[in-house]
């Protein structure tokens, strides 16, 4: 279930990436209340792309990155937790 939800989540990433530019509107001189339509589409796939990543922060923030918390065997019981913590820890 993990990798089908990280495949997912790469899935969307590449799909807001490759849609983000809007080449398919090249050539296209459409206006829109004054504004092509190439730029209300870059504004309207900006905040698709801001809902994504709410939800993506809100639900998978840290999958393919966080260690598994569970049955993870790669844990050594001598290790201290934060050994390799960033920051200021050190």
């Amino acid at each position: 279930m993990r990798r089908l939800e990280i495949g997912g989540w790469i899935v969307v990433g590449v799909v807001l990436c490759a849609l983000s530019i809007p080449w398919f509107l090249w050539g296209n001189a459409t206006t829109i209340a004054g504004i092509p339509l190439w730029l209300w589409w870059h504004i309207g796939w900006m905040l698709l792309a801001s809902v994504v990543f709410w939800y993506f922060a809100q639900t998978a923030w840290g999958i393919g990155i966080e260690p598994e918390s569970e049955g993870d065997s790669s844990e050594r019981p001598d290790r201290p937790q934060n050994e390799y913590a960033g920051g200021d820890t050190r």
